[in-house]
């Protein structure tokens, strides 16, 4: 048994913002992938996977049947014989490892399940946001429910507000353009769970809340407008200014050892960084005018590019 084929998500703006709000655009990044599997002969990581498995499917018995069902034996079934979700997905980098998985249980499982094929109107993507937020809250405390969706649709995914989102066309790539936007692997697992209560903690703040409406969701907001438009200059501003709120009041999230790095790209304007995902490791995101020139000044980290201007 092999599934069908379930890939990453880069969510390119909106981290923390959508949760109170503001805009995002998410986007399949189908470098990594994931299926659920049976073996003859399962390896360790395949009885590891197994295993967490087996408690999800116990946290999806008791879901609300009012939201969704599942063919429940089917899936115990299944289980019990070993399958396992074989993935080249890292976990904890901010990349969707989780959706993937909640994507391709409710892909194989659902009952009156909402299909890429038919037409996706708005109630039928916040139905599926909502389940699939009900899903991957068993693995982060909170979800909002997008990594699965991007991860089950393959599209692109703009976020207007929380309940408000439609499938979108992003502009295409040039081939030849100097501009990316790159992955900047930090070498550490992040946690999503400690990351998004140290968020949490200081909403409490008013400081932090009206930080967070008139300088990070503002910005947020501006980028994803300019990301859509093709408008490339106002793009870099309006990332500048993102990196800078992110470095002055997303400090924990942001690994100790690329405080300096992020702010020597701030300074230079050869490169801007950002948080992917929730932050705390797995990758940083960032935007380049000239990736010869972050290449450079990055040479001794991982860089990747996931898309070119």
């Amino acid at each position: 048994m092999k599934g069908p084929l379930f890939y990453s998500k880069i969510l390119l703006f909106g981290e923390y913002g959508i949760i109170k709000d503001s805009k995002g655009l998410s986007i399949p990044y189908n470098f990594f992938k994931g299926a659920l599997k049976l073996d003859e002969n399962p390896s360790d990581e395949a009885v590891s996977s197994n295993g967490h498995l087996r408690k999800f499917v116990r946290y999806l018995q008791n879901m609300d049947e009012s939201l969704v069902r599942f063919n429940l034996l089917r899936m115990q079934k299944d289980v019990n014989a070993g399958m396992y979700f074989d993935s080249s997905i890292p976990q904890g980098y901010g990349v969707g490892s989780s959706g993937a998985l909640v994507a391709a249980i409710y892909d194989k499982y659902a009952l009156e399940k909402i299909t890429v094929l038919e037409n996706l109107t708005r109630e039928k993507l916040l139905k599926l946001k909502n389940i699939f937020s009900e899903m991957e809250s068993f693995f982060h405390g909170k979800s909002s429910g997008l990594d699965p969706l991007n991860s089950y649709l393959s599209i692109p995914i703009l976020i207007n507000s929380k309940d408000n989102i439609e499938a979108t066309g992003i502009p295409s790539q040039s081939n030849t353009g100097q501009g990316a936007v790159f992955l900047l692997d930090s070498g550490i697992v992040g946690e999503t769970a400690p990351m998004v209560n140290i968020f949490m903690k200081n909403m409490k703040q008013e400081g932090f809340r009206k930080m967070l409406k008139n300088q990070f969701v503002k910005h947020t907001d501006a980028c994803v407008d300019d990301f859509l438009k093709g408008d490339i200059k106002s793009l870099f501003k309006n990332t500048k200014q993102l990196s800078k709120v992110v470095l002055n009041h997303f400090k924990p999230m942001i690994p100790k050892q690329f405080h300096e790095l992020w702010k020597k790209g701030i300074e230079t304007n050869e490169y801007y960084l950002k948080l992917c995902g929730s932050g705390g490791g797995g990758y940083i995101l960032g935007f380049t005018q000239d990736i010869e020139k972050a290449k450079h000044s990055l040479k001794d980290y991982k860089l990747e590019v996931v898309y070119n201007f």
